[in-house]
């Protein structure tokens, strides 16, 4: 008997531990929606460091894809620590916007500032408030190629933009050799891949091609894309996925969906020297930076068509878009948790281990203000 009860312990013992387990694996998202329990080998800060306050429950959350991978590594610390699940389903800037406009979520990801009609909208679901720019990740948007034999690519905007308008069609045409004087390109026809749902990606991709090369880019831009032809895919890992499959093919995508077997363009800025899509760069390229955002907003104006040296011009910053005020009282103590700490030191240095570039300290200073103030 006593044996037994020992056996029956040792069973229920082991089944609190894996039912423990499965609640950890459910507190991030992938790229899909589907729950996840973060990127393997995400860099993570010690959940030691957070501080969980009132945090409870679970949050809902959606928005950019480009961010996703920083959020599944915010998302395990913190759920760790606090024991708070997070489900971020990372569908896109457009669709984060929209579900934050119709309460669905209690904060959003995008990669651009909320448009004035958006902030009317948000007026709606923030009760005596509005919805708000906070910016916490930087990152460059990598244009990634796979192309047999060319190890190294180097491309200026005005390359890229008659490449992504279909006005060149082939890798070894003229003004691509002209940049690659020994590169060896094939007779191979381009296949450039670009997002097929509303993306701040894109917004922001398109925003340095309008910038940089307006001669070459004559569209309005937006997060929706506008150009004739080409391949489309949903989210940043469908386009990464389809670059990495086709022979032929380039894209853009947030630098980490670019690590995984592809290679990257460096990019001729006018600088001495091209300019490879890296965190450092995009700091420097934040760095130069204007807040436009009035009252409580921190809405940021890019240069992107800045020449200053090491600094990668097509950068995108991803704003968490919450209320001001009028937050949902029971989701309003885990949101400020979650958000004071990616905002943290600990926070902020997670993006450097996973490819992102942290905010520049002018900045995040501003946003860790902000966000002691939400109500």
């Amino acid at each position: 008997m006593k044996l037994q009860r020992m056996n029956r312990r040792a069973l229920a013992l082991g089944a609190f531990a894996v039912s423990g387990a499965l609640a950890l694996t459910a507190c991030g998202s992938d790229d899909t929606g589907n729950n996840s329990g973060g990127k393997s080998g995400a860099a993570s800060a010690p959940a030691s460091n957070i501080k969980c306050d009132d945090a409870k429950g679970q949050l809902l959350a959606d928005g950019s894809s480009a961010q996703k991978n920083a959020i599944d590594a915010w998302v395990k610390a913190f759920s760790q620590a606090c024991g708070v699940q997070i489900n971020y389903k990372g569908q896109g800037s457009g669709a984060g916007v929209t579900a934050f406009t119709q309460g669905q979520v209690a904060f959003a990801g995008s990669d651009s500032a909320l448009k004035p009609e958006e902030v009317d909208a948000s007026k709606k679901i923030c009760s005596g408030g509005q919805g708000i720019d906070l910016p916490m990740v930087g990152g460059p948007i990598a244009v990634a190629y796979n192309l047999d034999g060319v190890d190294n690519l180097v491309l200026d905007a005005g390359t890229i933009a008659k490449i992504f308008d279909g006005k060149i069609s082939k890798w070894n045409d003229k003004a691509i050799q002209d940049l690659n004087k020994d590169a060896k390109l094939p007779d191979l026809k381009i296949q450039a891949f670009h997002r097929s749902d509303e993306s701040g990606t894109t917004d922001n991709f398109t925003k340095y091609l309008k910038a940089a090369t307006p001669e070459n880019w004559a569209y309005s831009g937006g997060k929706a894309w506008q150009a004739k032809g080409g391949q489309s895919a949903s989210g940043s890992s469908g386009v990464a996925q389809g670059v990495k499959s086709t022979n032929g093919a380039i894209g853009y995508m947030e630098l980490s969906y670019a690590k995984d077997g592809l290679k990257t363009v460096a990019l001729d800025t006018g600088a001495a020297a091209p300019v490879q899509a890296s965190s450092d760069g995009a700091t420097k390229a934040i760095a130069d930076a204007k807040v436009v955002g009035t009252g409580q907003d921190l809405a940021l104006k890019l240069n992107y068509n800045t020449k200053a040296e090491g600094a990668y011009p097509i950068t995108l910053v991803t704003y968490e878009i919450v209320c001001d005020k009028g937050n949902k009282a029971d989701t309003l103590p885990a949101t400020k948790a979650f958000l004071r700490y990616i905002a943290s030191t600990d926070g902020q240095s997670v993006l450097s281990q996973n490819n992102y570039a942290p905010i520049p300290d002018a900045i995040i200073t501003k946003v860790r203000s902000t966000i002691e103030g939400l109500s």
